[in-house]
C-alpha cells in the first residue's frame, strides 16, 4: 500500500451529503439509519430498536443541520421533546427516502481501521499528558 492511500478520507460524508442533497431534491424523505451502539452516538435511546434508530432528517422536521467529515449533527423534536443528535459517521449505517427505500447502506466495518488508528493517536496523546517524574541524584555509601 501507498501513503497516499493511508490517508484517505473516508468516502462515507460524501456520498451521504450527495444521497441527502438528491433525496431533497426529488421532494423526498431522508432517513438515516443509525447504529445507536456506536461509540459517541447521541441519539434518543427510548426510540431505539435492536440497537438501530431511524432518523427523519427531512428540513422541515431538524433544526442546524450539519454535516462534517466526522459527524452528522441536528436537533429535532421527539415527543414534543426538543433533543441534540450526534451521529458520527462511523455509526451511520444507512441513508434512504421513505418512499421508495433508495439511497445507500454502509459497510459497518469500514471505519474500523480508522477507529484503531484514532485509538492509537488518543492513546499516544493520553500518554503525552501524564507527568513525568522529576530526575533526582541519590549519593550512595
Amino acid at each position: 500500500m501507498s501513503d497516499v492511500e493511508l490517508n484517505v478520507t473516508p468516502t462515507r460524508p460524501y456520498l451521504t451529503r450527495a444521497i441527502y442533497e438528491w433525496i431533497c431534491d426529488n421532494n423526498l424523505t431522508p432517513y438515516l439509519l443509525v447504529d445507536a451502539t456506536a461509540a459517541n452516538a447521541m441519539v434518543p435511546t427510548e426510540y431505539v430498536q435492536d440497537g438501530q434508530i431511524v432518523l427523519n432528517i427531512v428540513p422541515h422536521a431538524v433544526h442546524a443541520l450539519h454535516m462534517s467529515n466526522d459527524a452528522i449533527t441536528f436537533s429535532a423534536r421527539f415527543g414534543g421533546v426538543s433533543r441534540d443528535i450526534y451521529v458520527p459517521f462511523a455509526a451511520l449505517l444507512g441513508i434512504y427516502a421513505r418512499e421508495n427505500g433508495q439511497g445507500l447502506f454502509f459497510d459497518p466495518s469500514e471505519y474500523a481501521d480508522i477507529q484503531t488508528a484514532n485509538d492509537q493517536v488518543e492513546s499516544e496523546a493520553q500518554e503525552q499528558q501524564q507527568p513525568k517524574k522529576k530526575p533526582s541524584l541519590r549519593i550512595l555509601d
